[in-house]
């Protein structure tokens, strides 16, 4: 008897281990077949964040270019603007000179009194310190009225017409005009 409880009992224990080794074995694959989905998962995860991080370091890119695109147009707009602004002060300073001088300014002015002289009554304003040059000047270009202005500054104003019709000949307007026309000089430079 003791010899069929012994295989009995083997008969038990193998049944068991068995058992135990199939569940195991089942256990083991259902671990590898989660392993293996938790791992693709996480491949695909960190695929979405790859292409995710891509797309936005190429978006920050974008941005950069685009800012570093615009700093150097402002940078070119600034250049341009303070180089005008400075070239436009310089001009005035000289024109302004310029017709601060009464040789320049009698010589101009007997020029531009002689090309009105058709027009009829032609009256010249200036300021008190060019006044006297200006009449010397133009006393051989027949009668016309010297007026003292002292808001003109340095330069001189031609009234034809009764007044109805002016010409400015001050630094400020003369700068002004020359400045007009040499900006688009002076923007092909800049660009240049």
């Amino acid at each position: 008897m003791s010899e069929d409880l012994q295989s009995l009992l083997n008969k038990i224990n193998r049944e068991g281990v068995e058992k135990a080794q199939a569940e195991a074995e089942k256990i083991v694959a259902k671990a590898k077949s989660d392993a293996a989905a938790i791992v693709q998962s996480a491949k695909e995860e960190a695929a979405a964040k790859m292409e995710e991080a891509a797309k936005a370091a190429e978006a920050d890119a974008a941005r950069a270019a685009a800012t570093i695109g615009q700093a150097a147009r402002d940078t070119v707009i600034k250049v341009r603007d303070a180089v005008t602004d400075m070239l436009s002060k310089l001009l005035a300073q000289n024109v302004d000179k310029a017709l601060a001088d009464e040789k320049t300014v009698s010589e101009i002015a007997a020029k531009v009194v002689t090309e009105f002289a058709a027009s009829g009554d032609v009256e010249v304003s200036a300021a008190q310190k060019l006044a006297a040059a200006l009449k010397a000047s133009l006393a051989s270009k027949g009668a016309f009225k010297v007026v003292i202005d002292e808001t003109l500054g340095n330069g001189f104003c031609v009234k034809v017409d009764g007044g109805r019709v002016e010409h400015s000949f001050t630094g400020a307007v003369v700068a002004a005009e020359l400045a007009r026309r040499l900006r688009p000089d002076l923007a092909k430079l800049v660009k240049a």
